[in-house]
C-alpha cells in the first residue's frame, strides 16, 4: 500500500518572532528532523508544505527526495496546508492508498514514530491512526484514502482535529511518549536546548 507522508511547515512562527522551521536542535534545523525521519521511512512520495519564510527555507533546505510545495494561502491556517499537500497526491501521486502528516515543529519525531502509525493501521483495521500524548491525540497522523477528499475539503486554522472527533469510531492511536513537545516561544525553545 503506498503511502504519502506530507509534513506540514507553512506557519509564520508568530508566538516564536522568527521561523521555527530554521532553528537549530542538534546540529540540525526542526525541518530538518522531521525530513530526516520521513527520509528514513519506506514511504513515498515525501511532500514538504511551504507558506510563510518559503524562500529562506528553501535556501537552507537541499533534498533530491523532497517535493516542495507553496501554500498561498498559509495565513488561513493549518487546513489549507493540508488541502494544498492533498492537491499534490491527488494529481500527481494518484495510486496512494494513505497518507500520514506530521509537523515540523516536533524535535522528538523519528522514522519508527512514522513506520508505527503504518503498522498500526494494517494490525487494528481503523482508517484513521493518530499520535498519543498527554491525554490527546494529534500529529503525525495516517489517513486511509477513503478520507482524502475530506482533507482536501478542512477550512480552518484547526487542521483534522474536529475531523478526527467526528470519525472516533474508525480511529486507532499509538504512543509518542514526546509528542507533547512542541516549540511554539522563545521560552519553549531556550527550554528544549537546556535540556539537549
Amino acid at each position: 500500500m503506498k503511502t504519502a507522508i506530507i509534513i506540514l511547515a507553512a506557519g509564520n512562527s508568530s508566538r516564536m518572532g522568527r521561523p521555527k522551521q530554521l532553528l537549530q536542535y542538534k546540529g540540525q534545523t526542526f525541518l530538518d528532523i522531521a525530513i530526516q525521519a520521513a527520509v528514513q521511512t519506506s514511504f513515498s512520495p515525501i511532500i514538504v508544505v511551504l507558506g510563510a519564510y518559503a524562500k529562506e527555507i528553501m535556501g537552507a533546505h537541499h533534498y533530491t527526495r523532497i517535493t516542495f510545495v507553496l501554500n498561498e494561502n498559509w495565513k488561513t491556517g493549518m487546513s489549507s496546508s493540508i488541502a494544498t499537500g492533498m492537491n499534490v497526491i491527488l494529481k500527481d501521486f494518484s495510486d496512494t492508498e494513505n497518507v500520514i502528516i506530521t509537523v515540523a515543529d516536533q524535535v522528538h519525531i523519528t522514522s519508527h514514530i512514522l513506520e508505527a502509525l503504518y503498522q498500526n493501521f494494517k494490525s487494528e483495521n481503523k482508517n484513521i491512526v493518530t499520535a498519543h500524548y498527554l491525554q490527546t491525540t494529534g500529529t503525525p497522523a495516517l489517513f486511509n484514502k477513503k478520507y482524502f477528499n475530506k482533507l482536501l475539503n478542512l477550512q480552518g486554522s484547526g487542521g483534522a482535529k474536529n475531523f478526527i472527533k467526528q470519525h472516533l469510531d474508525d480511529v486507532s492511536s499509538i504512543p509518542f511518549e514526546l509528542g507533547h513537545i512542541d516549540i511554539d516561544t522563545a521560552t519553549d525553545y531556550h527550554n528544549l536546548i537546556n535540556h539537549q
